[in-house]
């Protein structure tokens, strides 16, 4: 086991029991930290040097380092219940993500970085979904700007060769209206596109529940992207009001996949909204909504959640192959 592998599972596990994000996160900081560190023996005060490592992380680090299971991580899979490993392989099953963010929107690196680091991981695809044109505060791709982003994706499929491809796509605002920010041929020309809210979240439940309803019944969307809004770190933001029966419902009915954002300070769904869909017999794609190449590594988070409600790969559509994918957009 190396150290990063240690981290990753004490995150994981640590999310399992319901930790805070904070803590979650502390974890996914050191193993990126520790991501190419040379093999052998490391000792405490030696990784304690390293940026986003800490006293406990390191202890973890170091033990991990000898080929031994670290104690923090011993003593967190003796509690855990039989489920906990059923969901680690749950994780470890994911083929792709949904949801990421390149330097051509609000993304902080290129798109071949973000395509490098995804089939690093091991996943077999991702999606390239940077935001539309309304999100002006993102730079979001106007129809001139997406069209050269296809050219671009073609390149870099290219270089890579077999055995993974970067998929076209876009986190596409709703409307007020429920309409979609782009134009509607070039939607049908992408792969997978995301739709989500980010003006006017504390909508009354009335227009938000339409809104939201009109988007995903829309053929062109695949994805509902953080379908509440909120933030739960730093002052936070609180979660957009609607009828989620009515929404899931609806989400079950299209084939549109209700997204479980991994990103620490979101968390969407929440708890008792994903349990909610899962009910609805929504599919889900479990999202990093990645805007640089370490938070990547965010996904178990979410396979995590989805694995705490008895969520099996079938309606994960982030476990699927991409033949079966691609082909999951019609139904």
């Amino acid at each position: 086991m190396t150290p990063d592998e240690a981290l990753r599972r004490i995150a994981f596990l640590l999310e399992w029991r319901g930790a805070s994000p904070y803590r979650v996160r502390a974890f996914h900081t050191a193993a990126e930290a520790v991501r190419d560190l040379p093999p052998g023996p490391v000792d405490t005060e030696q990784v304690r040097r390293l940026r986003g490592v800490g006293p406990v992380t390191a202890e973890v680090i170091s033990q991990a380092s000898t080929g031994s299971v670290p104690r923090y991580l011993a003593r967190l899979q003796a509690e855990a219940d039989t489920d906990a490993g059923a969901g680690w392989a749950l994780a470890a099953a994911s083929t792709g993500d949904c949801h990421l963010h390149s330097d051509w929107s609000d993304g902080g690196s290129p798109l071949e970085d973000m395509a490098e680091a995804a089939r690093a991981l091991g996943h077999r695809w991702a999606v390239l979904t940077d935001h539309s044109p309304r999100l002006t505060i993102a730079h979001g791709l106007s129809p001139d700007r997406l069209r050269r982003q296809l050219r671009a994706v073609a390149a870099v499929n290219s270089e890579l060769g077999p055995g993974f491809r970067l998929l076209t796509g876009i986190e596409c605002d709703i409307l007020e209206d429920g309409s979609l920010d782009q134009e509607e041929d070039l939607l049908g020309r992408l792969d997978i596109v995301v739709a989500s809210v980010h003006s006017k979240l504390r909508s009354e439940p009335g227009p938000m529940t339409a809104r939201l309803l009109a988007a995903v019944r829309n053929p062109r969307v695949d994805v509902l992207g953080h379908c509440t809004g909120r933030i739960i770190t730093g002052r936070g933001r609180p979660q957009s009001r609607f009828d989620a029966e009515a929404v899931f419902a609806a989400c079950a009915e299209a084939g549109t996949a209700v997204e479980i954002n991994c990103r620490p300070e979101r968390r969407d769904p929440p708890d008792d909204l994903l349990v909610q869909a899962a009910a609805a017999g929504c599919r889900f794609a479990v999202d990093t909504d990645a805007h640089a190449p370490d938070q990547l590594r965010w996904q178990s988070s979410g396979y995590a959640r989805a694995a705490r409600i008895g969520l099996g790969s079938d309606r994960l559509v982030t476990t699927w192959p991409l033949e079966r994918l691609l082909a999951g957009r019609s139904g």
